[in-house]
Order: C-alpha cells, then structure tokens, then sequence
C-alpha cells in the first residue's frame, strides 16, 4: 500500500512535459457529475486552447445507443488537487456534433444571459452556500448517527466541536483546503443544524464563473468522499421530521446595488422575483416542496415573502445593507440540489433584463 500511495504521488514534471487533464460534465439527471481523463502535451491555462472531446452519452443517459457521441467543450480550468503539478481539472458543457448544446446542458443559456451587454455592465456577484448531508455508506443514514436510530434533537450541533457533535470534519477541511488549491474562491465552511450535515460557500464570483466554481467545488467534494468511504448527499431533505433540510442560499448583487442608493435597486429587484417566485420555485431544485414548509429557517414554498435579517423569509436582506442603504441580499429559496447555472443566470434575468 505505501508503494501504491507512492505512485499515486508521483511528481510527473520530474521526468515529462505532459500533463492529465480531467475532464468534468454534467450527466443525464442534471446532478450526477461524470469525469474521465488524458494526456495532454504540455501545461495549459486557457480552456479555449484545449481540445473538444467525446464521450458515449448513451451511458450517461444523454443519447440515444444509435447516435451515442456527445461532445464536450472545455470551459474552466483549474488545478488537480489530486494529481497536483501541472495537472488539471477541466469543467465542460455538452454538444451534439453539429453543435446544438443537448437539453441537459444548463451553462449555454445562463452563458447568454451573463454576456447580455445589460447584464455585464451590471457586474453581478454571486455567493452560494452549498449545505450537503454525509452519509455512512452501506446504510444512507447520516454520518454519527446510530444506525437505524437517531441522536439527541437539534441545538447543539450547528458550528460545534467534539465528537459527539461533529461528524466528518476531516472531510470537510480536506474539500475546504483542496478547493482553495484548485482556485475555487471558497470563502468558508461551518457544520450545520443537523447533525452530519455540513456547509460550503463559493464566492463572491461574478457571472457565469459562479455555476462553473460550484460545480467544481462539488466534483472535488465527491472526490473526497469517495476516497473516505462516505457518500454525499444534497438532497434538499434527506431525513423526514424535525430536522432541518439542506439549502443553496443564494446571495446577489449588481454594480447598482453596490453603489450609493443601492437599498432601492435592491427592494425593486425582490418585487420582481415576487411576481415570478413560481417560475423560479419550479427551477430551484428537485425534492424542494419536503423542504419549504415554513419550518426549520424556511419560508412557506407557495408564499413569497422578503424580510430584513428574517431567516423565515423567502428573500433576506442583510442588517448591514439596510443601514448601508446598499449591499446584497439573499435567495433563500434554492435547494441543495440546484444547478447553479439555472439559479444564478435566472435571477440575473428576473431582475436585470426582465420588464414587468
């Protein structure tokens, strides 16, 4: 086993120019994240400089077994914290061979929102807190739970320490250090109100490069759990009862919002997400109705409701912005299991291009 750890450590610009490039997508179930691998001649920086690739979406539920091929199209790089080196972690989104993006890929569009002249100009930020549950893996029960019981109920367990509290630190710290090496901008990471489950943020990031951070973020988190033996889970509620699901907070501002008068800008934009919150309801993860039940720090799924440092809301507006008199707010609405894609490019939308 130490010879293999050896290998798997192995320092390739020791002895080669060439360099692994993984190669990340999206699969069929718009959750499922697929890899595979190759050589590549010498170190890269620009996805555009790197080749298109293919890959059987037959087998990843994406086409059809008598016209498999799926083509991938480099979009974001950033550095292997498993191979380290030169070595490199490729997000990509998905075409036919004559180049139609196929139903699955959400990137496309929210690309073509993000490039709108009215929406570049606005600069948006983005600041997603991905909550996930760890769960031992024979069992798909949480991780420090009694298998097939439960432990005491919830108060103690949200930022604590000790273990009979926190449950899969190493993990978490592991996927926290290897996503600042990959170049992910993760700002932070705590232990959740339920035990077992846990908390990530990527941001602030602008733009498209939002949905590509968290989708790479969630690649490595993956990783990791593979090689601890645990599974992931960011279903929006994975345990029924009195125990708090698993969101994606969304935080978000635009350059107007940011400047001097920006509280207005703001309050503006929470009016239209009101008057298009079953649009966005409908887009915000699956599973998400078990979630939103006007419990557990949740706001009702078919009411919509803005508040000012109300946890209970569908829309939070910090205390700090309402003093400022600008700043950000947060969407409190999308689940562990959103495509950060569709949520982030759709509030762009709904409250920059959208004239009501």
């Amino acid at each position: 086993m130490a010879l293999l750890t050896d290998l798997i450590n192995l320092n390739l610009s020791d002895t080669t120019e060439q360099i692994i490039a993984e190669y990340i997508w999206i699969g069929g179930s718009g959750l499922d994240i697929r890899s595979k691998a190759r050589t590549l001649p010498g170190p890269v920086t620009d996805p555009s400089k790197l080749p298109k690739w293919n890959y059987d979406g037959s087998s990843t539920g994406q086409a059809p077994g008598d016209d498999s091929e799926v083509i991938l199209y480099p979009q974001a790089i950033f550095k292997d914290p498993f191979r380290r080196g030169n070595n490199i972690l490729v997000i990509c989104d998905c075409y036919t061979p004559a180049g139609v993006p196929i139903p699955t890929n959400k990137r496309y569009n929210a690309a073509k929102v993000f490039s709108h002249p009215d929406v570049a100009v606005e600069e948006p930020w983005y600041g997603i807190e991905q909550e996930y549950t760890l769960l031992q893996k024979d069992v798909k029960w949480p991780l420090g739970w009694p298998v097939g019981g439960f432990p005491g109920p919830q108060g103690p367990y949200y930022c604590s320490v000790g273990a009979d509290k926190s449950f899969g630190r190493d993990i978490v710290d592991a996927h926290y250090k290897a996503c600042l090496y990959a170049g992910i901008q993760i700002s932070g990471i705590n232990g959740e109100v339920m035990p077992g489950q846990w908390e990530f943020q990527v941001g602030p990031a602008v733009g498209i490069s939002s949905g590509d951070q968290v989708w790479a973020a969630r690649y490595i988190l993956e990783r990791i759990t593979e090689i601890a033996g645990v599974v992931v889970s960011f279903d929006p509620k994975p345990i029924q009862g009195d125990w708090n699901g698993a969101g994606a907070h969304t935080n978000y501002s635009t350059k107007s919002m940011r400047n001097d008068g920006g509280y207005e800008v703001i309050k503006a934009a929470i009016e239209k997400l009101g008057k298009k919150h079953k649009e966005h309801i409908a887009a915000y993860g699956e599973g998400n109705e078990r979630r939103l039940t006007g419990r557990h720090e949740t706001a009702d799924i078919n009411t919509f409701l803005w508040g000012v440092a109300n946890r209970g809301a569908s829309i939070r507006v910090g205390r700090e912005t309402e003093q400022n008199g600008k700043g950000y707010f947060e969407d409190r609405r999308p689940a562990s299991n959103m495509d950060p894609y569709v949520v982030t490019s759709m509030i762009a939308e709904t409250t920059i291009l959208w004239k009501p």
